[in-house]
């Protein structure tokens, strides 16, 4: 596989954006986040600043591309040892 097709399989912060709080959650600032790859896309919430919102959604893309190797799905099955 080369590693311009490895690059386009990653998971990246596509969007964060000012959001506001969650239904009974107290006033804050909020923002929504999504991570897409492809035509998958996860999307999330969470309070905080811009910058610390947009480090969270920079770090849970950094670790769904460490459970997604060359081998398929992260939701796949494992192989037994």
């Amino acid at each position: 596989m080369s590693e311009e097709k490895i690059t386009k399989l990653k998971y990246q912060v596509v969007s964060v954006e000012k959001g506001t709080p969650p239904e009974g959650v107290a006033d804050g600032d909020w923002y929504n986040y999504v991570i897409g790859h492809g035509t998958s896309k996860i999307e999330g919430s969470k309070p905080g600043s811009l910058q610390a919102v947009t480090e969270h959604a920079e770090a849970v893309a950094e670790d769904l591309n460490s459970r997604t190797g060359r081998s398929g799905s992260t939701y796949a099955p494992r192989k037994k040892a």
